[in-house]
């Protein structure tokens, strides 16, 4: 465990294991201690970096509002200051776009990445047949985004998990300290909603990312995920995807063997 300065702010990062490295990117309102089910199965053969992004948890939380820029531009960082690169990078929903801006501006950064349902709903705004399903969650965003402005954390978490990103009943299956999570880092997400960048991607650039990629999805979660991640697999050819059954929005939780077992593979390639 330590705090490592990057681009002027102090991030909390864990590092665990020997080997090619390997760097784990978490989503909206988490932290790297979403990834413990996952890091020691991958650190028997590799380097795991998990860190808190800006504004999360134990890493510094800066006054201003925060940008997708950022977030691409202290990854990039990290595996720079840690000297990881290239590495190979795994992200989670938000962390995944992350992962992949950085994929299509730096890749000399990379050797590979792995992405699990990038929340892109930018992507699909221009498609007249899912505009309902652009405009459904457009919509549920508005009252977490209320909830938020008005300091109410703990209903705006579980208003997003059980609306937008799990499912119905989800908050009330979370352990107790993931909760705590959610609603300690609540303020990153309006940061998230208030940035016009924040969900959109330049698949155009992404193209010239050429190394190995791993899209995947899970078959119970919102609809969007998986058109998003068609979306940016016409941009990567070279793409491999894998469907987790019944792993909801984060399989490194729900199904961590699994995830071992498919992400591993990548990682030592």
């Amino acid at each position: 465990m330590a705090n490592v300065g990057v681009n002027g702010v102090s991030l909390y990062c864990e590092i665990q294991g020997t080997g090619p490295s390997v760097v784990l990117v978490h989503g909206s309102w988490g932290d790297a201690d979403g990834w413990a089910r996952v890091a020691p199965g991958l650190a028997e053969r590799c380097t795991v970096v998990s860190y808190d992004r800006r504004g999360h948890s134990r890493s510094e939380d800066p006054p201003s509002q925060g940008s997708v820029h950022e977030d691409v531009a202290d990854l990039a960082g990290l595996i720079e200051v840690l000297d990881l690169g290239p590495a190979f990078v795994c992200g989670n929903s938000y962390g995944s776009l992350i992962t992949l801006r950085l994929a299509a501006s730096r890749p000399e950064l990379l050797r590979g990445i792995a992405v699990h349902e990038p929340p892109g709903i930018e992507l699909l705004r221009d498609d007249p047949d899912l505009r309902p399903i652009v405009e459904g969650i457009t919509m549920g965003q508005g009252p977490v985004r209320a909830l938020l402005e008005a300091g109410e954390s703990a209903a705006a978490a579980e208003l997003f998990v059980d609306t937008i990103a799990f499912g119905p009943g989800a908050w009330a299956q979370f352990p107790a300290p993931l909760r705590h999570t959610f609603i300690t880092n609540a303020p990153t997400y309006l940061d998230e909603l208030r940035d016009p960048d924040a969900f959109d991607l330049d698949l155009v650039a992404l193209r010239r990312f050429t190394d190995p990629v791993l899209l995947t999805h899970s078959d119970d979660t919102a609809p969007m995920f998986a058109l998003a991640l068609e979306r940016i697999g016409r941009s990567l050819p070279q793409a491999e995807h894998h469907l987790y059954a019944s792993a909801g929005h984060m399989p490194h939780v729900s199904q961590a063997e699994e995830y071992i077992r498919v992400t591993l593979p990548r990682a030592l390639e």
